[in-house]
């Protein structure tokens, strides 16, 4: 722990205490919305152990309380969880060695770890940030979740508390900074037309997976403008 003080600058251990403390608060509207929404109370106390990624639980929760398919909300969920495909190349080297520090770093690699730690100048600092933000992170997650599960048994109305308004800004907050690149866009526009176009008439989960013919359109419009962004610079590599 004095390693960690002494490695990272007290700015970067302030702004990650400050995302710990929203991804608590995030936390326990979904614990909240979730039992409210009528699921167990394990259930979401289980998914923020295991699976530890808030736009997964929250898409995965939001079709099964919708009354959707679970094979289709298992599918929406790991879908979303492939971008941390390129995460693990980028950050491999901040896992350390051994199949235990592999299997846990593995497991706290998400968007806030891996953008804390390719702040960082260098490996040391990358490491540092990485584990701290990942541990921290995880266990304000899993404590927010619990106390909102426990709240969600007396809370019948989330959508009078607001707390209906966190799933979609959560998953807003997550894809707006690539909404800067052009093809991203494209894709995201497509797709949310697609799945806003067939909610009336298709089964719950159907849409959201049928908006991925979004980035099929974005990928076929990509050869002539593969370099272009809407403001002019080179693409970006981290969400």
């Amino acid at each position: 722990m004095r390693s960690i003080f002494r490695t990272l600058d007290r700015e970067v251990l302030r702004d990650i205490a400050l995302v710990c403390l929203t991804g608590g608060i995030v936390g326990v509207s979904f614990g909240t919305i979730t039992v409210s929404s009528g699921l167990p109370l394990w259930l979401p106390m289980l998914l923020s152990v295991v699976v530890f990624a808030g736009a997964a639980q929250f898409v995965f929760v939001g079709i099964m309380a919708s009354g959707g398919n679970p094979i289709a909300a298992v599918v929406a969920g790991l879908l979303i969880n492939t971008r941390h495909v390129p995460f693990g190349f980028a950050v491999g080297d901040v896992l350390g060695t051994g199949r235990a520090r592999l299997l846990v770093g593995s497991h706290l690699m998400i968007d806030e770890t891996v953008a804390f730690a390719l702040a960082q100048r260098d490996r040391q600092r990358r490491r540092a940030a990485y584990w701290t933000c990942g541990i921290g992170l995880f266990c304000c997650w899993n404590l927010g979740v619990a106390l909102g599960a426990f709240a969600g048994t007396v809370v019948t109305d989330t959508d009078a508390l607001g707390l209906d308004a966190a799933f979609p800004a959560v998953l807003l907050a997550l894809v707006l900074p690539s909404l800067r690149e052009t093809a991203t866009r494209r894709a995201a526009l497509t797709g949310a037309a697609i799945a806003v176009a067939g909610a009336p008439w298709l089964p719950s989960g159907l849409p959201v997976l049928l908006a991925l013919a979004g980035v099929a359109v974005s990928l076929r419009a990509m050869p002539a403008n593969s370099s272009e962004n809407s403001d002019g610079s080179d693409s970006r590599v981290v969400s």
